[in-house]
């Protein structure tokens, strides 16, 4: 429990119907009483009353809710004050808190405060701000299980297992006499490959989950005046992109934001590939190459037949992204060829000008991705796959460490390890600046 007593807006600004003045700490209670000139209040009813100043002066008629200490969002006493949501009168209810003694909250310090008093975990608290931030149904779904604590309770449950393993390898090592032989009986073993696979699920379900939080890039590139603009046009269902039979028309990198069903997608449209002796021009393809680097997949446009191998820019793309990142051909100007059997091509022809083929394109790019909504269970971030990528690795090297040089306490350093990672997305084991980063994120009073 902290000293200070804090007060915050804990509704958006601006005029509205209603405003929502938030009070945690100590002190809560008493300003209640003071502003609303009442002797009590009791916890968990609404009161209609008038607000008043320390002077005396009204400043609204509303009403008052108690939340007593430790049955509160923070784990703290909470006042919450409802008015009319006139940007002066609340302006002038935070003011009177502060003459009681109240501080400013900062961002997200509420939140902090409910982390801090074991009301919820990081995971949960991040998933707050995911839930208010949410782009389609489905993330907000998903996100409002992080909240209620489905993913903690996941990672929460692997973490129990390993801390059972670790327990029981170290006794063997402490104890010898207890005649414990984890390293020849093969329980060990078959328990630490158990972790990992549950681990490798927990992953699966936590990308896609980050997947539908953070979104993806998709950089669409290839050869000037091959449909580019228009394609990203077609995607976005609106003109975004100038469009010409001018070869080189887009010479910057243009970015658009859309939902391809549940999928959140930056789509990156960017110059025309080709030698040049424009300045211009050639500092259009140095920031498409550069995008390129960045991309989560990329589409090469095309309006010529031939393989993905053969096209000119294939290669030099390749260069500029990740062996992991997927390149789908993309064969533009599909009506002006003809084709045997769509099947047999090694690209996904489309017409962007008569939206031809455009929903097999997008099936493409779901599929490239990774993108199964039905296996995201809950909302996740890089940083939780990062320490799940980290648990499985220890994971494995202690269980190389165990079958290839039967060290048991290599084995036990490992499972440690793994613990700790694990730990970090829950907040068991996290670094103030991480939590400072996590918390200043939230708007005043949250």
């Amino acid at each position: 429990m902290t000293e200070d007593t804090i007060v915050a807006l804990a509704t958006p600004p601006g005029r509205g119907g209603i405003g929502i003045v938030r009070l945690s700490g100590p002190l809560a209670y008493q300003i209640g009483l003071k502003l609303s000139q009442k002797t009590q209040i009791a916890a968990r009813q609404i009161v209609y009353t008038s607000f008043k100043d320390d002077q005396g002066e009204s400043l609204d008629k509303g009403i008052m809710l108690f939340f007593k200490a430790p049955l509160s969002l923070t784990g703290e006493d909470i006042v919450e004050l409802q008015a009319h949501g006139a940007p002066v009168v609340l302006d002038r209810l935070v003011k009177a808190c502060l003459a009681e003694g109240a501080k400013l909250a900062k961002p997200g310090e509420f939140l902090q405060r409910a982390f801090l008093n074991n009301k919820i975990d990081l995971a949960q608290a991040e998933a707050v701000a995911d839930l208010i931030q949410a782009s389609s149904v489905s993330a907000a779904r998903l996100a409002l299980r992080s909240v209620e604590g489905e993913f903690s309770q996941a990672v929460s449950e692997l973490n129990r297992k390993i801390i059972q393993l670790r327990t029981y390898v170290e006794a063997a090592i402490d104890f010898p006499d207890e005649e414990i032989d984890f390293l020849n009986d093969g329980m060990v073993a078959q328990k630490v490959t158990h972790l990992i696979t549950q681990l490798a699920t927990l992953r699966a379900q936590a990308k896609q989950g980050s997947i539908m939080r953070e979104g993806l890039s998709v950089v669409i590139a290839g050869e000037p005046n091959a449909g580019k603009s228009t394609l990203i046009n077609c995607l976005a269902n609106k003109d975004v992109a100038i469009v010409t039979e001018i070869p080189g028309t887009t010479r910057d990198v243009m970015r658009e934001h859309i939902m391809m069903d549940d999928l959140p997608l930056f789509l990156v449209d960017t110059a025309g590939l080709r030698e040049s002796v424009d300045v211009v021009e050639q500092e259009g393809i140095k920031r498409a190459l550069s995008a390129i680097g960045l991309a989560d997949c990329v589409l090469i446009v095309t309006e010529h037949v031939h393989t993905l191998e053969e096209n000119a820019w294939h290669a030099l793309i390749k260069q500029h992204i990740a062996a992991d990142v997927p390149i789908i051909f993309v064969l533009n100007k599909m009506d002006k060829h003809a084709f045997k059997s769509i099947e047999d091509m090694q690209c996904v022809p489309i017409s962007a000008k008569y939206q031809q083929n455009i929903e097999l394109l997008k099936q493409h790019i779901k599929q490239a991705v990774g993108f199964k909504p039905t296996e995201g269970l809950f909302l996740a971030r890089r940083r939780h796959l990062q320490a799940l990528d980290e648990a499985k690795s220890y994971l494995k090297e202690g269980l190389n460490q165990l079958q290839s040089h039967q060290a048991g306490e290599l084995l036990a350093e490992d499972l440690r390890l793994a613990h700790q990672s694990l730990g970090e997305i829950t907040g068991v084991f996290s670094s103030d600046d991480l939590l400072g980063q996590i918390f200043s994120a939230f708007c005043i009073g949250k």
